[in-house]
């Protein structure tokens, strides 16, 4: 495969908003890549050839909040740069009791005594916990495993790298699904999975909203997914949810709360809901009546 990538600088002072941008989009080509020191920042996508690359960032620029610095550069990417860049961006954080480290950081890492971490090796999966969206997921997880109710089924409705649904399996949940429509997320998902000794702990499958759900009702159900396609399958969301179960519901831009949540309610009348926001995102968990 010959990937090429786009490389443009972008003013630094934009990057946050561009970051959410790309979320926002689920533009998953793009990534963006900030010096702090320096107060620089680049966008960068890559793509199978150069047309399609040309064509990506024909359909990127226009929605950019501002206008980059200079003209974007295209050219061919050997495998050994693209398949580590993502490393620059994923750092060790905590909640509670738990750790997400990278797991080339594991010969340095001192875990705390009583206290659990999750090895991680993101790949080009999203999904290392370092954005709100995802932390926002995590912190009602820990919630939820502190009440003690661990019985029932927890579902990661788009896994991308897994942690989710392994987090779960640290926290206690005995029957845990992951499931994703990207071949590579599951790729990712399982050798997370055997990093930590966790395989065969979670069952990954590859399925979307439609058919990732069938046949397994879910005492908890995680869905860390962009608000347009939260409310397109709200049905199939809800659906899910067992009798005295939760949905917690993530990648919801703040000012777009008000519409996932009045979509939700439609879709679940008489349902408990609450959300949380985090810098410009914001969750939504609701839970359904015994």
């Amino acid at each position: 495969m010959s990937l090429h990538e786009v490389k443009v600088e972008i003013a630094a002072a934009n990057a946050g908003e561009i970051d959410d941008l790309l979320l926002e989009l689920g533009a998953g080509n793009w990534s963006l890549y900030e010096d702090v020191v320096a107060q620089r920042a680049w966008l960068t996508g890559l793509f199978s050839g150069e047309d399609e690359a040309q064509q990506g960032w024909r359909e990127l620029q226009p929605r950019l909040p501002t206008t980059p610095k200079g003209k974007p550069e295209v050219r061919p990417l050997p495998d050994c740069d693209w398949r580590d860049s993502y490393k620059t961006h994923f750092k060790a954080w905590q909640f509670g009791r738990l750790h997400w480290v990278p797991v080339w950081e594991r010969a340095a890492f001192a875990i705390p005594p009583g206290d659990q971490v999750l090895w991680l090796d993101p790949g080009l999966a999203f999904g290392t916990g370092n954005h709100e969206t995802t932390r926002l997921c995590v912190e009602r997880l820990v919630a939820l495993a502190a009440e003690k109710n661990l019985a029932g089924r927890v579902i990661d409705a788009g896994c991308g790298s897994g942690i989710l649904a392994l987090s779960a399996v640290l926290l206690g949940f005995r029957d845990v699904v992951g499931f994703d429509n990207d071949p590579e997320a599951m790729r990712v998902s399982q050798e997370n999975a055997a990093l930590n000794g966790l395989s065969g702990r979670v069952q990954f499958l590859t399925g979307d909203l439609k058919t990732g759900f069938k046949g397994m009702p879910a005492g908890v159900v995680l869905a860390n997914i962009q608000a347009d396609v939260l409310m397109l399958f709200a049905g199939d969301l809800v659906a899910a949810i067992a009798p005295g179960g939760t949905l917690i519901l993530s990648g919801i831009l703040a000012g777009e709360l008000d519409k996932v949540r009045e979509r939700f309610i439609l879709a679940a009348p008489g349902w408990t809901s609450d959300s949380r926001t985090l810098g410009e995102w914001s969750d939504l968990q609701l839970g359904r009546p015994i």
